[in-house]
């Protein structure tokens, strides 16, 4: 009966876009009929819910999160999610970007849309006692991917069961290395995005209570971006400071005048941030040396602005060196130093996402959220694709889930899975049954 009703609404739905002749821009990635939405909503919120599938999801995660792995050495973590897959009889490339896995539903044509995950966990030792605490030392899921991955495969199982009604393809990107800022680009270019036409990612997030929804259209994250910065001078002793070109007085300046782009040079209502971190140079103290070393991070909200600091920065530290007769050679993009442009979501992908989440937890469980200075690896696929990252409320004093992510005792709502599931599966849904009903997509 279930399958019946469902071919029903299917129906419904031909019928009701045929009549449509609007553009992809104006149709696509508009909200749907009310009445077609909420049906689909409601469907997919079943099946999601199903009292085996919740606990399914719940296992899932308690497993990864029993065994965790940091970036691009996610192998038990790919191999559970490749024997999961399997079970399901969903097809899967692996690997992609060293560990990464990428698994289809659907006609395998066109319209392709993806839903991402990742995988990788935090070096840092959980101290919160529970049952499935990590068992590696020093190593934790503090930052809830195992709960992403839980969900996209809640999404995956969903989806499968309704692959007959696919008029299209569902990519399910499985990304290794979120945390050091690599693994997006790295599938990239392995093609994971080729024929994608919009991309879907989000984060559980502490800060909002458990099943709340918190998105905004157009700048959302910051860009993160980092800088080693090696000032070169000539070692002399202290007694004879004359004798030196001292990289540690051209290292102490560039730093007080990198203080100044953000206070001095920037419009105070544009947030932007310019931090020094590491400072080294030297290894006696009376003893001038040949180099000083500076690291240090960067953030801004604005594509144009995060390009533009990077530049400015630059230009600081060179122009210091100089004064003070020293050079300097700066890197911006060397192992360990991540830089990620800024989260942008695109408004009508945005607009979409919102209506699917509305019917998923209600519209009084949805929120504009402010832009946010932390980063975000799915930015990378924002700069190739339409698509939209959004925020999933998991703070529940009572499950003791309200520890901020990278925390020792981080944890998550469990009962907050099958509403990612579901809209992960209804955003990939309803994407596809749009594209090809609205824009003639053949």
């Amino acid at each position: 009966m279930e399958i019946l009703q469902f071919s029903i609404l299917i129906l419904f739905t031909v019928v009701s876009f045929s009549c449509l002749q609007l553009s992809f821009h104006e149709c696509c990635l508009n909200p749907f009929l009310q009445e077609h939405n909420s049906s689909l909503a409601e469907h997919v919120i079943r099946l999601a819910n199903e009292p085996e599938t919740v606990k399914w999801m719940k296992t899932i995660r308690r497993k990864i999160h029993e065994n965790p792995e940091l970036a691009f050495e996610e192998f038990s973590t790919s191999s559970l999610i490749r024997h999961e897959l399997d079970r399901m009889g969903v097809k899967y490339r692996w690997p992609v970007a060293r560990t990464g896995v990428v698994g289809t539903i659907g006609s395998g044509s066109p319209p392709f849309v993806a839903l991402r995950a990742d995988m990788d966990a935090l070096p840092i030792q959980e101290m919160r006692e529970w049952e499935h605490k990590s068992q590696v030392n020093g190593k934790m899921h503090a930052c809830a991917h195992d709960a992403h991955t839980a969900m996209l495969l809640g999404a995956a199982r969903i989806l499968q069961q309704l692959r007959n009604h696919l008029q299209g393809t569902v990519n399910l990107i499985f990304q290794p290395a979120e945390e050091n800022g690599e693994g997006a680009k790295e599938m990239i270019r392995e093609g994971v995005l080729d024929n994608v036409g919009a991309i879907l990612g989000l984060h559980m997030f502490n800060s909002y209570p458990s099943g709340t929804v918190a998105s905004r259209p157009g700048p959302f994250l910051a860009g993160c971006g980092s800088f080693k910065a090696i000032i070169r001078g000539k070692g002399a002793h202290a007694a004879f400071p004359q004798e030196s070109i001292d990289p540690i007085l051209a290292a102490s300046t560039s730093i007080i005048s990198l203080q100044n782009i953000v206070s001095r040079e920037t419009d105070p209502l544009d947030s932007q941030v310019v931090s020094v971190t590491i400072m080294q140079g030297g290894n006696s103290f009376n003893i001038i040396p040949e180099s000083a070393t500076i690291v240090g991070t960067f953030r801004a909200i604005s594509r144009k602005n995060f390009y533009a600091l990077r530049k400015r920065i630059e230009e600081v530290i060179k122009g210091q060196s100089a004064v003070h007769r020293c050079s300097a050679e700066i890197e911006f993009d060397g192992d360990g130093h991540p830089n990620l442009p800024p989260t942008i979501n695109d408004e009508r992908v945005y607009e979409h996402v919102q209506k699917i989440s509305s019917l998923v937890v209600g519209e009084g469980n949805t929120e504009l959220a402010p832009p946010f200075m932390a980063s975000e690896d799915f930015a990378v696929y924002l700069e190739k694709v339409a698509g939209s990252y959004l925020l999933l409320g998991t703070r529940n004093e009572e499950a003791g889930s309200f520890y901020p992510p990278h925390n020792p005792y981080h944890t998550i709502d469990e009962d907050v899975l099958p509403i990612g599931a579901a809209i992960h599966a209804t955003f990939a849904f309803s994407y596809i049954v749009n594209f090809t009903k609205c824009c003639h997509y053949y």
